[in-house]
């Protein structure tokens, strides 16, 4: 693709999508963050010019990918001037629509995975969901996306918002019950690795059996016995 990309933002998610386009040979001339360290180290990687400050932004590129949190998402951006070129965010519940005040060219590049900044990922397998205000725009977006992934969909802003509440609920929640399960592990000096395989396996199951089919526990078989001790462990845990 002969475009050339700023990246807005030097976290987990912009980060791995920053460097998984470059390593594919797609030109990174700019990354912005406010955070110095953060900026230089990804600039570093690619081999790119970076900035801290909103209004050295170069208005040169053809496409901006903009990977900032929500509550920074429209203090920033208002003072960014990107002479109309092709902005796109990478967020999960920020309407496309958000966009528009910016720039009359815009979409959405949200790639739907759990990022940490030096962790590799298969991007291949990753599902890229794509929006654009125009098909130039979105065809443009789709492009792009399929440089790095075989699964390219086009989804509506509404389908968008109600699969990242989906993700929260398969991703993020859980991860937060691992946590609980270490902390429980650890009272009574039991490493976190005796349950690994048991994780493993339940992530495993989903790939070709529904949820409700793979359930197992006290919770399914109704054991009501062994629920009331559960909850009286956890009440003891809390006090």
């Amino acid at each position: 693709m002969d475009k050339k990309i700023t990246i807005i933002g030097a976290g987990n998610l912009a980060t791995r999508v920053a460097l998984e386009l470059h390593n594919q040979g797609v030109e990174i001339v700019q990354v912005y963050s406010r955070t110095v360290t953060s900026a230089l180290t990804l600039a570093k990687l690619i081999g790119c010019n970076y900035v801290t400050r909103p209004e050295k932004i170069t208005s040169d590129s053809d496409i901006y990918l903009i990977s900032v949190s929500d509550m920074a998402f429209s203090g920033l951006l208002k003072e960014i001037k990107f002479n109309n070129k092709l902005i796109a965010h990478t967020a999960g519940s920020i309407p496309m629509e958000d966009l528009k005040k910016y720039s009359s060219n815009y979409g959405v590049f949200y790639p739907l995975q759990t990022f940490s900044k030096y962790r590799d990922v298969n991007f291949s397998r990753i599902p890229f969901c794509i929006e654009g205000n125009t098909p130039e725009n979105e065809q443009t977006l789709v492009d792009l996306a399929s440089i790095i992934s075989k699964d390219v969909r086009v989804i509506t802003s509404e389908q968008r918002k109600q699969l990242h509440l989906a993700a929260v609920f398969a991703s993020n929640f859980v991860n937060h019950m691992y946590s609980i399960a270490s902390e429980l592990l650890q009272q009574k000096d039991l490493p976190f690795d005796i349950i690994r395989p048991l994780i493993a396996e339940t992530a495993s199951k989903v790939k070709n059996m529904t949820p409700r089919a793979a359930q197992t526990g006290p919770a399914v078989r109704n054991d009501k016995n062994i629920m009331t001790e559960h909850l009286s462990m956890l009440n003891q845990n809390a006090k």
